[in-house]
């Protein structure tokens, strides 16, 4: 076959534009497995083509989340980046580290972005320091917990095998109009992909609602949240799907 001439042009306009960045951002990446980097290259990646678009050098900074388990020893990086990010996760290690940094991202209304597990963190974090529910938890980390924010579905507590009972691949999620996260979008049904087993407990919906940790996103075939946001934040998104895989 005769080979047609190429289109390198799409190309080369990247190239160009990676080329001559402009400025950068600061990210604050608090997760539990931040010696190896490699754990995180979705999001590494997607961080990265955000920057492309938007002509800006983006600059990590790795923060291990058992670092700041008690005190919040790391509190002066959190106050020099640009935005905090807590992605996903299994396990309890590093919880309190992570739950501490959004308090924090929260009270110093520094942009934030909790990703799957870093979602779950957020409405921890939200249930126990603005509904004062001080045993606030996930029963992944305590299946004790007088306050189950997060929680396995009903569906899920009543299976026999948990084997193939995640919330696996794309969902449908609506998002509520006027929200931050439509206007990201700038439309009112996405599909994302997943990959968990923890929900958002819909017995506490009313409660954190009230208290201004809004649900801007349910998936409408399972009535799960999807997305949660503070209103009165420069930028307070948590989601319980990667959007990282599909920059």
């Amino acid at each position: 076959l005769k080979a047609k001439k190429s289109d390198l042009k799409s190309w080369k306009k990247i190239v160009s534009t990676i080329q001559h960045l402009d400025g950068k951002v600061d990210i604050g990446i608090v997760g539990k497995y931040t010696d190896l980097k490699d754990a995180y290259i979705s999001i590494v990646e997607s961080l990265n083509h955000g920057g492309y678009y938007f002509k800006k050098n983006i600059n990590l900074t790795w923060i291990n989340a058992e670092l700041v388990e008690e005190s919040c020893p790391q509190n002066n990086i959190l106050f020099n980046v640009d935005g905090i990010l807590v992605p996903y996760g299994y396990g309890a290690r590093g919880i309190n580290g992570k739950i501490n940094a959004i308090k924090f991202a929260r009270e110093k209304k520094i942009p934030f972005l909790g990703i799957c597990l870093g979602m779950q963190c957020a409405v921890i974090e939200f249930g126990r320091n603005v509904l004062d529910l001080d045993d606030a938890n996930s029963t992944e980390f305590d299946p004790d917990t007088g306050n189950p924010v997060i929680d396995l579905t009903r569906e899920q507590k009543n299976a026999e095998d948990m084997g193939g009972t995640m919330r696996l691949g794309s969902y449908k999620c609506r998002l509520k109009v006027g929200s931050r996260a439509y206007k990201a979008y700038k439309k009112k049904v996405v599909y994302e992909r997943h990959r968990h087993r923890y929900e958002l407990n819909n017995d506490y919906r009313d409660r954190l609602e009230k208290a201004g940790l809004i649900i801007t996103g349910i998936n409408p075939d399972k009535n799960l949240a999807e997305i949660v946001e503070i209103k009165d934040h420069p930028w307070f998104v948590a989601v319980q799907f990667h959007p990282e895989f599909k920059s």
